[in-house]
């Protein structure tokens, strides 16, 4: 059963929707959840300050949105992915959550503005992505972080991102020390039995699936590219450990199961949250559902662990 308090959210997000006009083309869905997100957007802590930088990446300025702690000093960092089916969504969107991982845990969380699909279909987004981490690297000292204690994470196509990118920097000076993968879709083939249960969502649904991922991924060949599908790549050995947390009701639900289970199956050390009663996107339910708000603080405690472990 889907938490009661799930349904009140549903209610106002289902309501701002349907001003979308039908047929409206994806410019105009970016545009609305702006001003969804705005007018649904809680009180942002006050010990948590925003700034903006811009990291160069192939040929684009890639905005990131800065949540620091205002105690200063040198503190451990989360690199961010916003979900939005790799589509929509910004670090604007996203706020409520990134800000309340910086207040949690006094730490920076740098939220990535990737480039978004069809415009910019794979693997622009993953390469921007990969840019950043390594110009967080590069940069520690100047943005006040330390670079022994860089995380990386996000959710459903932020948490796909974040986990191509450890795949990629694995072994490298930018490899992250752990990795937050919220509602992760890591494959695309839609095989496994929570797209049946859960396909009618809510929030996503399993027939819109198809026509979603290959805006991203863009050819049939790259439906199975690891750093598209991270649960294709060959080798999973070596990566950080991960806190992977799924939805009870969510048709990606078992992408999270199986990208646990091949992470351990290679040796690393995985969290699991099984998200009991919950549906995919639930963060954005946080000002109206207490257990939403006990999952994200089961993260930044985890998280918190990492960088102090």
């Amino acid at each position: 059963m889907i938490n009661p308090e799930i349904n009140t959210f549903l209610q106002v997000w289902n309501n701002a929707w349907s001003d979308l006009p039908e047929g409206a083309p994806i410019t105009d869905r970016r545009l609305l959840f702006e001003y969804i997100a705005d007018r649904m957007r809680m009180p942002h802590p006050d010990s948590v300050e925003v700034a903006t930088r811009f990291v160069r990446s192939e040929g684009r300025n890639v905005l990131c949105r800065i949540d620091r702690h205002s105690r200063g000093g040198v503190q451990p960092c989360l690199i961010y992915m916003h979900g939005g089916a790799w589509m929509q969504g910004s670090p604007m969107t996203h706020s409520d959550i990134t800000s309340r991982i910086a207040e949690a845990n006094a730490q920076t969380v740098i939220s990535v503005d990737y480039a978004l699909a069809p415009e910019h279909p794979f693997p622009k987004a993953v390469h921007e992505v990969i840019d950043v981490a390594r110009w967080v690297s590069e940069n520690a000292a100047d943005l006040g972080i330390d670079p022994t204690r860089v995380a990386i994470g996000g959710d459903s196509a932020g948490a796909n991102l974040a986990a191509a990118a450890c795949l990629k920097l694995r072994g490298t000076d930018a490899a992250p020390m752990a990795q937050l993968l919220v509602y992760p879709c890591v494959h695309f083939e839609m095989s496994f039995p929570s797209y049946q249960e859960n396909a009618e969502g809510p929030l996503v649904r399993t027939r819109d699936m198809a026509a979603t991922n290959m805006m991203y991924c863009g050819s049939e060949e790259n439906l199975t590219h690891p750093l598209a599908a991270p649960l294709h790549a060959e080798n999973h050995t070596g990566l950080p450990p991960a806190f992977i947390a799924v939805a009870e009701h969510d048709p990606l639900r078992d992408d999270g199961y199986a990208y646990a289970e091949i992470l351990r199956a290679a040796g690393n050390d995985v969290t699991f949250d099984e998200g009991k009663g919950l549906i995919h996107g639930y963060l954005r339910a946080m000002a109206y559902c207490h257990d939403t708000r006990a999952r994200l603080a089961a993260m930044t405690t985890w998280l918190n662990g990492m960088y102090t472990g």
